[in-house]
C-alpha cells in the first residue's frame, strides 16, 4: 500500500446536480466514491471485505442511489478502518451532493423485514449529527464482517453526512438477517428523505431557512 505525504487528504469536487465524487487518503486506507443520488441503483463496489460490499448494494440498490465505491485498506490489521472510512467517505459525498437541501422531503424511515428479522430505520437531514442505534447481533461475525463494525459504518456516515440517523432492529435471530434489514431500511429511509418534493421546490425544509 503506498502511503500518502499527508496523514489524511481529503478533496471533494461536484460533478453536476446532486451527483459528487470524494476522495479520501490516510496512511490506513485510501478511498474513492462516486453518488449519483438521482439514480438507478447501480453500483461498483470493491472495499475487500465480501460482505460489507453486499450491504453496500442493498444501500444503491433499495436507495435508487448509483454508487461507485474503491477502497483500499489495511485489512491485515482488521476491517475497522475499511469499514469506519467508507462511512465518512460516503458521508461526505452524500453531503456534497445534497447541497444546499432546497425542496428535499428531509426526513424518510421505513420498515423492512427479511424472514424473522425485521429493522426500523429513520433518517432526518437536519445539519445535525446524531447517532442512536440498538441492533443486538446474535454473532459476532458475518462472513468475514465484523458486526460490531455496522455502528462505526453509521457513526462515520452522519457525522460527515450531518444527519441524525435512528436504527432498531426490532426482531432478529440470524445475524446476516438482522444486518441487512438495517441496510436495505437505511436505504429505503434515505431515499425517502431525499426525494424532491414537488410542493416543496426550492424551498429548505425548516422554519429556520436553513439546515
Amino acid at each position: 500500500m503506498n502511503t500518502p505525504t499527508a496523514p489524511e487528504a481529503v478533496t471533494s469536487i461536484a460533478t453536476g446536480a446532486r451527483t459528487a465524487e470524494v476522495e479520501r487518503n490516510t496512511a490506513e486506507t485510501r478511498i474513492k466514491v462516486r453518488v449519483n443520488l438521482d439514480g438507478t441503483g447501480k453500483a461498483q463496489l470493491s472495499t475487500g471485505i465480501g460482505f460489507f460490499d453486499h450491504m453496500l448494494d442493498q444501500i444503491a440498490r433499495h436507495g435508487l442511489i448509483d454508487l461507485f465505491i474503491d477502497c483500499k485498506g489495511d485489512l491485515h490489521i482488521d476491517g475497522h478502518h475499511t469499514v469506519e472510512d467508507v462511512g465518512i467517505t460516503l458521508g461526505q459525498a452524500v453531503a456534497k451532493a445534497v447541497g444546499d437541501k432546497k425542496g428535499i422531503r428531509r426526513y424518510g424511515h421505513a420498515y423492512v423485514p427479511l424472514d424473522e428479522a425485521l429493522s426500523r430505520v429513520v433518517i432526518d437531514f437536519s445539519g445535525r449529527p446524531g447517532l442512536v442505534m440498538d441492533v443486538p447481533f446474535t454473532s459476532g461475525m458475518i462472513g468475514t464482517f465484523d458486526s460490531q463494525l455496522t455502528y462505526e459504518f453509521f457513526q462515520g456516515f452522519v457525522n460527515h453526512a450531518f444527519v441524525t440517523l435512528h436504527i432498531d432492529n426490532l426482531k432478529g435471530v440470524n445475524a446476516h438477517h438482522q444486518c441487512e434489514t438495517v441496510f436495505k431500511a437505511f436505504a429505503r429511509a434515505l431515499r425517502a428523505a431525499l426525494e424532491l418534493d414537488p410542493r416543496s421546490a426550492g424551498v429548505i425544509p425548516s422554519t429556520k431557512g436553513s439546515l
